[in-house]
């Protein structure tokens, strides 16, 4: 391992910020904005809500946008920290968390879809207003199905990360462990999910992911106030023999 450079630690301190932010900006849109809208089993009723509160709703969409942004700053810096550990690691694990930002941007357009199906377009009036919510609710429960095929992709760049944190002694051995196990459990969680879709009855959905966002947030607090720990720190002995 090479010393850490001022780029390195510029980018710790960016992907910190960056990883908080994006946590942040997840639930604030999900579980603040739009929760709320969504009334399980009436697809009229969320409909109507939407219509009631376009404003809430396209402030979701930005949210999601701003997300799929902030995932691609945080890449980035991850990639500029850790290529020296492993250029071709870290270059994968970046390609794998674009693709999960990509997939985001999906979400964005199944929205906007969601609002044009509830407009007043005159192409819109040749549909019953009862099927024209029933296919809006269904373009925002699409938002699940991206969420879950990116999943995968998260759980694989997080896992090289994890593995890329463990091998640089640049955060504790520990945390980096946690990340180890807590990323590759999501990402068998979720290929197990695909194709079994009832697998979230024996395992909660939320448990798939929740081991390995508490260890990003982790990593990011990590970053930002304590910043890269110089390679040898974790090798004083070694050094000394």
């Amino acid at each position: 391992m090479t010393s850490i450079d001022n780029s390195q630690r510029t980018a710790a301190k960016v992907a910190g910020v960056s990883g908080l932010l994006a946590v942040a900006i997840v639930v604030f849109a999900n579980y603040v904005l739009l929760s709320p809208l969504i009334v399980p089993g009436n697809a009229a009723e969320t409909g109507r809500n939407i219509v009631a509160h376009q404003l809430q709703f396209r402030v979701v969409v930005i949210c999601f946008l701003t997300y799929s942004a902030t995932v691609v700053v945080l890449l980035t810096a991850l990639y500029v920290v850790l290529k020296p550990v492993n250029q071709g690691l870290a270059l994968v694990g970046a390609l794998f968390r674009l693709v999960f930002a990509l997939l985001w941007l999906l979400s964005t357009l199944n929205m906007l879809g969601a609002l044009r199906l509830l407009g007043s377009a005159p192409y819109l009036q040749v549909f019953e207003a009862d099927r024209l919510q029933a296919l809006a609710r269904l373009n925002v429960a699409a938002n699940f199905d991206d969420y879950y095929l990116g999943l995968p992709f998260f759980g694989l760049a997080a896992t090289i990360c994890a593995y890329l944190w463990l091998k640089s002694n640049y955060i504790p051995k520990a945390l980096a462990a946690f990340g180890v196990i807590a990323s590759a459990w999501c990402v068998i969680c979720a290929f197990v999910f695909l194709v079994f879709p009832s697998f979230n009855k024996v395992v909660n959905d939320y448990w798939f992911d929740s081991p390995m966002a508490l260890f990003e947030i982790a990593v990011s607090f990590w970053l930002l106030f304590r910043g890269l720990r110089p390679p040898e720190v974790a090798e004083p002995i070694r050094a000394r023999s």
